[in-house]
């Protein structure tokens, strides 16, 4: 498949050229950048220097899908659905790495992103791309999740879709490494304050909570809410998630192991752990993997999941990649084979 990438400067567009360059079916054709046009992509990043021999161009739309099958665009949020229209009404395939295309009720965009959205029945027709979950994608548009909402849902998917915990009891605890963050500086980037330290931000107030009340509702509407807290930590890549809820019934550590290793069994890119073990970040780093430990406190009744996984792969452009393969008919593991970075 011919592919172009519009956004291919900023960490996920460099992700997924990464990714794609390994892809044994698919070809890119074309590369899209706002501010580095007419350069070639090795002048702006060195490391690609014989590995891709494109250059940058400006965005056309027509010319894109005269060249290409299917466009991700790997832009922030609030340009894609202002740059995407053309390939929408034409039913060109594309996988939006942005959150534009996510919230599907009407309202929940402008509150959480502080932008106006996307039309309205592009939104509805968007299919959101949990590509664990969702093999066999019901729109051309395809939304890509966002790094921490992929890490909760497949954290809590066992435990809501069985409707195993209180509904009310939900707390989700993530961390994440600065590339999360995208390659604008802030304050809160700037080395002297993230190095050897840690930073809450967004409290309350972070764009992906609608994002997974949205799925969590889907699977069991009588979730009310979670509380949901994010924190910047001194590392480049990776998001550590620790999850609690509480058990509507007494069960054992053995019981809440068996109930994932048997919910994950048939899904290539959850590794349950091994009882009692609980994963770090740099058994995921580089990789597609989300690895999930779990534990059950038998006096406070209390379930803890620990979550890890790699916010430039598998929560980003290696779930597009995965995204692409279910709409493409081809293996999900295609191209995704990819081992850890260890050490």
């Amino acid at each position: 498949m011919k592919v172009s990438i519009i956004g291919v400067t900023g960490y996920s567009g460099i992700e997924l050229v990464r990714l794609l360059l390994q892809h044994p079916k698919v070809d890119i054709v074309s590369i899209h950048s706002h501010s580095q046009n007419g350069k070639d992509i090795d002048e702006y990043l060195p490391h690609l220097k014989q590995l891709l021999d494109l250059p940058l161009e400006p965005i056309d739309s027509t010319k894109i899908m005269e060249r290409a099958e299917l466009v991700f665009f790997a832009t922030p949020s609030g340009i894609s659905k202002e740059i995407a229209t053309a390939f929408v009404e034409a039913d060109f395939p594309i996988i939006d790495l942005s959150g534009d295309f996510r919230l599907k009720a009407d309202g929940q965009y402008e509150k959480w992103y502080k932008n106006s959205s996307a039309p309205f029945d592009f939104l509805q027709n968007a299919h959101y791309g949990l590509a664990d979950f969702y093999p066999e994608p019901s729109s051309k548009l395809i939304a890509n999740p966002g790094c921490y909402a992929t890490g909760s849902l497949l954290s809590l998917a066992p435990l809501v879709t069985q409707e195993l915990i209180e509904t009310e009891s939900i707390i989700v605890d993530a961390k994440s490494g600065l590339s999360g963050a995208g390659k604008n500086l802030s304050e809160s980037s700037h080395f002297v304050n993230s190095n050897e330290n840690m930073t809450l931000y967004k409290m309350n107030s972070h764009q992906h909570i609608p994002e997974i009340m949205q799925q969590l509702q889907r699977w069991d509407k009588k979730i009310p809410a979670i509380q949901f807290s994010t924190s910047l930590i001194p590392v480049t890549r990776g998001i550590f998630i620790t999850t609690y809820a509480r058990s509507k019934e007494k069960m054992t550590q053995s019981q809440l192991w068996d109930i994932y290793r048997e919910f994950y069994q048939e899904k290539p890119f959850v590794r349950v752990q091994n009882q009692n073990c609980y994963p770090n970040l740099r058994q995921v780093i580089g990789s597609n993997f989300c690895d999930i430990g779990v534990a059950y406190n038998e006096v406070t009744n209390m379930i803890t999941v620990v979550t890890v996984l790699d916010n430039l792969v598998k929560g980003a452009a290696g779930q597009a990649v995965h995204n692409l393969n279910h709409l493409a008919g081809w293996p999900e593991t295609t191209g995704l084979k990819l081992v850890p970075i260890y050490p």
